[in-house]
């Protein structure tokens, strides 16, 4: 198992900066690729967003990035465009072809190093890191600098990152995730109800607060809108543009198993969703299978989250 890069004509790439503390992950589909979005959460930030919209004149999209830097790192996604039309990727507008690139942001300005932030350069650079290897996971590329469990400040966080993961269906449908998990709850394992990861008692515990229940006690924590989980899900399933809607909203319960609280006013949370291939298969279906592979992603980027920026991790 790779990962999103299960699905074939994907690739991924990440630039890290682990001075700054902040990233980007570009998703390269240059062949074209059917998407669809879900945001649920109330403080996103995002480009191109309508394109997706199944009313939308464009019937694919070439690439997705990811981004740290808040709405400033939105300016890396001009580096994906101008990798792909290097390379001959996008669609025809009079004499020019515009590569089709939607983009969404987490906040990690609270860790990462005032003024830096993805540009240009780093959205290109990864671009032109994209492979089809095994998503390499934990604090890379966006996640660098994702946190969760912001409940008391960044004091008593803890680390995330960047988590990938791949079902296969018995008819030979793959539904692959990535997520970039920087939110403001905690993080638990569905199968257990248990928090994996969040916010700690004291900055010096690993005890948790358990966010849900402390803010129903009447908690006043650090309520800003600095917080956001991104995913994508990707399949080999052909879907429409209203399907691969529908995909994106089944994934977003992936989200809701694995996060507490989550899609807050202060979330900006968000999944794209992206159809590759011409397997026929029921959307109930990999709705289901896209919830999962999504929990999943979530709590391998909490797990494989090494320490970073004076914030603990697990990995």
């Amino acid at each position: 198992m790779k990962g999103l890069t299960d699905i074939a004509g994907i690739r991924v790439g990440h630039v890290s900066d682990y001075e700054a503390i902040t990233g980007c992950t570009a998703i390269l589909c240059e062949q074209g690729a059917v998407g669809g979005v879900d945001i649920r959460g109330s403080a996103s930030g995002t480009q191109e967003i309508s394109t997706l919209d199944p009313g939308h004149v464009d019937p694919q999209v070439h690439a997705i990035l990811l981004t740290g830097g808040s709405a400033f790192g939105l300016e890396a996604a001009a580096g994906v465009r101008r990798y792909l039309e290097h390379r001959g990727v996008g669609v025809m507008a009079g004499t020019a072809r515009v590569p089709i690139v939607p983009a969404a942001v987490i906040f990690d300005l609270g860790i990462a190093k005032p003024g830096v932030r993805p540009n240009v350069a780093m959205g290109e650079a990864a671009a032109a890191a994209a492979n089809t290897e095994a998503v390499p996971e934990g604090s890379v590329g966006a996640g660098t600098g994702a946190t969760i469990g912001k409940l008391y400040g960044m004091k008593q966080a803890m680390k995330s990152g960047v988590g990938s993961f791949t079902l296969t269906l018995p008819d030979g449908v793959l539904v692959a995730s990535l997520v970039v998990v920087n939110a403001f709850g905690d993080v638990r394992d569905p199968a257990t109800g248990k928090i994996v990861a969040g916010a700690r008692k004291a900055p010096e515990s690993r005890e948790f607060a358990n966010t849900a229940e402390a803010m129903k006690r009447g908690a006043i924590g650090t309520f800003i809108r600095s917080n956001t989980t991104l995913g994508v899900v990707a399949t080999n399933a052909k879907l429409t543009k209203v399907q691969a809607t529908k995909l994106a909203q089944f994934a977003s319960l992936g989200m809701a198993r694995t996060i507490y609280p989550v899609n807050t006013m202060f979330d900006g949370d968000t999944v794209f969703a992206l159809s590759l291939g011409d397997y026929q298969t029921d959307i109930n279906i990999l709705g289901v299978a896209a919830a999962e592979a999504l929990a999943e992603a979530i709590l391998r980027a909490v797990k494989s989250a090494k320490t970073l920026g004076g914030v603990p991790g697990l990995g």
